[in-house]
């Protein structure tokens, strides 16, 4: 049972160690999400801060790492040039407390 709990518990932290490096591919069809960049921050579904650092990535909490290798992320996205081809609307913050989900709706797409 002990054994069983651990190995849970290590998925779990490995999935949340990988959950916001993202890649931006090059084409649509390569992409887990559809991203679309809103003007006003009041507009976005998820209010996005680019950490410099692999181990500053959140948990799916908008502080996401743009990796070098598609291999390396944990969702591939591709950004699309009008707002009704997105899956998800974001909007890059200054600083790294802004970030953050505004519709828990959408949430889901970077699990």
């Amino acid at each position: 049972m002990k054994q069983l709990l651990l190995i849970i518990m290590l998925f779990l932290i490995s999935v949340a160690a990988y959950a916001q490096k993202v890649y931006s591919v090059d084409y649509q069809n390569q992409a887990d999400v559809k991203v679309f960049v809103v003007k006003y921050e009041n507009q976005a579904d998820l209010k996005v801060y680019k950490v410099k650092y692999e181990n500053q990535a959140g948990d799916n909490n908008g502080k996401w790492f743009f990796t070098d290798y598609s291999n390396q992320a944990k969702k591939k996205i591709y950004f699309v040039d009008y707002e009704n081809q997105a899956d998800l609307k974001i909007y890059f913050v200054e600083y790294e407390n802004q970030a953050g989900w505004s519709k828990m709706s959408k949430k889901q797409l970077m699990y």
